[in-house]
């Protein structure tokens, strides 16, 4: 009787035991896990999180073999992630050990590649069970929803190209100079002197830029002086006497002229510093010993006896150099006035050859001006010239037309590899999500104008947004805004957004999104009604948007975006 009451027992055990390691696991609580970030966010082009889970005492079959993968569903599609094993403690294999008496904790990383349409989206975990010839699948798990997309409004097409710039002056100042050389002692104007080429020039020249409307005499100075060798009481008197006597004689013939300017004089007794830039200039013998006595005194006394100690070399002085500081020096000062800016424009569009490349590239830069079309003009006229390829370059870029743009770039690189050129390729090559080229371009364009904002929308592609927001500084765009979304500094990008120069619909969007986050209704709803009134495809995205999720039963909200 004993012996039969043990079989029974032994059979129910093994009956049990068999029973018990072929029994289906049951379905998983989503309230075991957590999802990191959740909602989802997408960096860097790609959407990545880390799910943590607990696995519950006595739920995992210790024969059971569990595949758990990350599935992303959005559109009517679905994308799976990379998946991750587990398995009972009976099981001979790789996966992760999960106890059956005391469970045990599980992280399922999970990474796609973004897709717009994923902003509408739900992240499950599939469980796929494999238990002795039992396969079966656990109900799944949802454990976030939605992708945060703010980043993806960071574009290099809304970023501003580097313009190489003209030198153009309106007003470009000029003189007329002449000499008038007087003998050794004497200080009267001699009649050779004042019939001298460069004398004469200068007078017909004075009189003609008076009546010049493109010229304008601004003034005449008149400086006189004597050489350094003598008493310094007679080079005093000369020179005061010699500029004297050359101001009357300008003025004598400014009158004649009926030219009206101001004239200003003065005088030098004792010209040293001419002295010392002639003798700079010579090839006289002993001119290094010369030039080291002028460094090394200062009294005039002193240096006029040192430099006689110097026979040979003095001697050449006395007849190359002295003769031409004893003179007055006549400078007549004007400004060459350019043409207006209605005139380059004019000129720029009906003979574009009858201006300077600079009067060229400046015309296109003036209110109003077809760009475009003075660009290609300074490409056909001056083709030598970087400058117009590049501006006409930057021109296609803000068209969108980026194929057009890359082309005159590049011509504009085989002319003159500047900074504004390779920043520029650094623009398209981040168009084409060609990331390192464009770190590489942005390492030629120290100095570009714009460079902080070509590097600021680098480093948000790549999902570094602290540097992204330092590289931005100061800059008011739209891109500079997102980055300050996305490290939180709300203040920053409301200030930022309030200041961009041509605010579109993507600037009313973002100052939406910066009122979503700051929980300020009011801020969202005029700033997307502005957004939607500007480019009504804001309220599609709106709508799929989980910035604004917190607002999907407002009906003012909905009402908009309908």
């Amino acid at each position: 009787m004993k012996r039969k009451s043990y079989l029974s027992i032994l059979m129910m055990a093994v009956i049990f035991a068999f029973t018990s390691c072929n029994k289906q696991m049951g379905p998983l609580s989503p309230d075991l896990f957590k999802c990191t970030p959740n909602p989802l966010e997408v960096k860097a082009g790609k959407v990545e999180a880390t799910i943590e889970g607990t696995i519950p005492a006595k739920f995992f079959n210790k024969k059971a073999e569990v595949t758990v993968t990350p599935v992303l569903v959005f559109a009517g599609k679905e994308v799976a992630g990379t998946p991750v094993q587990l398995q009972g403690e009976k099981v001979q294999a790789n996966g992760q050990v999960i106890s059956y008496l005391d469970g045990g904790k599980v992280a399922v990383p999970a990474s796609f590649v973004y897709e717009d349409a994923m902003r509408s989206s739900e992240l499950f975990l599939t469980f796929a069970v494999k238990q002795g010839k039992l396969v079966y699948q656990l109900p799944r798990v949802k454990v976030a929803d939605g992708v945060l997309s703010t980043s993806e409004i960071a574009s290099a097409t809304s970023s501003t190209p580097a313009l190489a710039a003209d030198k153009f002056q309106r007003i470009i100042k000029d003189a007329y100079k002449a000499n008038i050389l007087f003998l050794i002692q004497q200080a009267n104007l001699r009649a050779s002197e004042l019939k001298s080429e460069s004398v004469q020039d200068l007078q017909k020249n004075i009189k003609a830029t008076a009546s010049d409307a493109s010229k304008k005499l601004t003034g005449i100075e008149v400086s006189s002086y004597a050489s350094p060798d003598g008493a310094l009481d007679l080079n005093t008197k000369l020179a005061e006497k010699r500029e004297k006597n050359t101001l009357d004689y300008l003025n004598k013939e400014l009158k004649k002229g009926k030219v009206s300017t101001s004239v200003d004089s003065k005088f030098t007794a004792e010209d040293w510093d001419g002295f010392k830039e002639l003798m700079s200039q010579s090839n006289i013998q002993d001119k290094e010993l010369v030039l080291r006595v002028l460094s090394t005194y200062n009294d005039p006394a002193e240096r006029e006896a040192q430099i006689k100690n110097i026979s040979v070399a003095f001697s050449n002085i006395a007849k190359d150099i002295l003769p031409q500081l004893r003179r007055s020096r006549l400078t007549a000062t004007y400004d060459i006035i350019g043409k207006s800016d209605a005139e380059l424009v004019k000129l720029a569009a009906e003979n574009p050859k009858a201006l300077t490349i600079e009067e060229l590239l400046y015309a296109a830069t003036v209110s109003g001006a077809n760009k475009a079309a003075i660009y290609k003009s300074a490409t056909e006229v001056y083709p030598s010239d970087y400058r117009g390829f590049n501006n006409l370059g930057m021109v296609k870029y803000q068209q969108g037309k980026l194929d057009e743009a890359e082309t005159l770039f590049n011509q504009a690189k085989t002319l003159n590899n500047t900074p504004e050129v390779s920043m520029n390729l650094g623009l398209i090559a981040l168009n084409k999500n060609q990331g390192s080229s464009a770190e590489e371009l942005f390492g030629k364009a120290a100095g570009a104008e714009g460079l902080g904002e070509g590097l600021g929308v680098l480093y948000l592609k790549k999902g570094e947004y602290d540097k992204a927001v330092n590289a931005f500084g100061a800059t008011k765009s739209n891109n500079a805004a997102v980055a300050q979304i996305l490290v939180k500094d709300y203040n920053k990008a409301k200030n930022t957004l309030a200041g961009v120069s041509s605010p579109d619909a993507t600037t009313s969007y973002l100052m939406a999104v910066v009122g979503a986050r700051t929980n300020n209704e009011g801020m969202v709803l005029s700033n997307l009604k502005d957004a939607i009134s500007k480019d009504k495809s804001k309220a599609q995205k709106a709508l799929t948007d989980i910035e604004f999720s917190k607002f999907n039963k407002n009906l003012d909200f909905l009402k908009l975006i309908q």
